[in-house]
């Protein structure tokens, strides 16, 4: 019964339970808690991943064994923590931010966290970046969080620039809700990045609160 439910749009996880959760399986430490309270310390906006979802990334990047890697919207650095310990030694992060101030909130995190010698962050348009960027690849994963609208260049980046069996992974995969609105133009492009995405990846939409698509490099 409770699966049938969840089939038709229910959710369990109620705040208490999804913090329980969180503090269980991906508990912070000071660098971590620092850097996901930069809303509160540093004046950023409060849209970082949660808890949850930068422990999977972390995992996903572990389990593939990532070396390289290419995150697209830094933030405050939070997922970018998990993501760069992840790494292995000689592993290198690199994450793309358009706000100067957001990337100096980066770096500080970064190095409180004692991986910023493994993360090289780019200030500026990712699209312009990235193109720049092209020329380091191939890269084992690609996680975007960045403007929805340009979730398709995204995408596509990563179907050209993504090692075969690598991963892209997609943050805010729902729209906040409005994924299947007929008429806004960011949902034509966060649909069109789901149905572009089938094309290279192996993919699925896990149904996290805000929606994280996952997909495996096959072509």
């Amino acid at each position: 019964m409770a699966d049938s439910s969840s089939r038709e749009g229910a959710h369990h996880g109620s705040a208490d339970i999804l913090e329980w959760i969180a503090k269980t399986h991906a508990p912070h430490d000071a660098a971590l808690d620092r850097a996901y309270r930069a809303h509160e310390t540093d004046g950023l906006p409060a849209i970082q991943v949660g808890p949850s979802e930068g422990k999977l990334l972390h995992l996903l990047a572990r389990m593939i064994g990532a070396k390289r890697i290419v995150e697209i919207g830094t933030l405050g650095g939070y997922s970018a923590i998990w993501l760069a310990r992840a790494l292995p030694p000689d592993g290198r992060l690199y994450t793309l931010e358009r706000e100067p101030r957001h990337a100096e909130v980066a770096r500080r995190n970064l190095d409180a966290a004692g991986v910023g010698d493994r993360v090289t962050i780019l200030v500026g348009d990712a699209r312009e970046n990235l193109r720049e960027l092209a020329a380091e690849g191939p890269f084992c994963m690609v996680f975007v969080d960045a403007d929805k609208g340009s979730y398709p260049e995204y995408g596509r980046f990563a179907a050209a620039h993504v090692r075969e069996g690598g991963l892209l992974v997609g943050d805010n995969a729902f729209l906040f809700g409005d994924l299947l609105h007929p008429q806004e133009e960011t949902a034509a492009a966060m649909r069109a990045f789901h149905q572009e995405m089938r094309k290279s990846f192996d993919s699925v939409c896990v149904p996290t609160p805000d929606g994280l698509v996952v997909g495996i490099k096959i072509s």
